[in-house]
């Protein structure tokens, strides 16, 4: 097992929050153990367990951002969305920001779309 870890800033409510989080660990499972939810308040207890179904684990990711690799994350991606804290795996310093301001899912915002280029490496859209 390795000792790595990285820098994991979380952006919540007008706060940060600075931990260290291990190399190759998942960001929801991160989160929710330094008491970090990803989730709103209606899908805090029915969610689908970090499975990548119900995309309701949703963060934006200001910096560090991996490329998408579940295809939902991947459709998400693609248009706008928060990108699903279950299907990230931390491997670098991140800044993630939690949405704060979802009922269910967070909404999408045309600066967070993603393309496939031609050599198909997602690659952030800003105007």
């Amino acid at each position: 097992m390795t000792d790595i870890t990285h820098e994991l800033t979380v952006l919540t409510r007008g706060e940060h929050h600075v931990l260290r989080a291990p190399h190759g660990v998942n960001l929801r499972r991160a989160l929710l153990a330094a008491g970090f939810s990803p989730y709103a308040a209606l899908t805090r207890r029915a969610n689908c367990g970090g499975r990548g179904l119900c995309a309701t684990c949703g963060v934006w990711i200001e910096a560090g951002e991996p490329a998408p690799a579940h295809w939902h994350d991947r459709i998400g991606a693609r248009f706008g969305y928060p990108r699903l804290s279950c299907q990230v795996t931390v491997t670098a310093e991140m800044t993630v920001r939690l949405v704060d301001d979802k009922r269910i899912w967070g909404g999408p915002r045309a600066d967070r779309r993603w393309t496939d280029a031609a050599d198909h490496t997602p690659r952030a859209l800003h105007p």
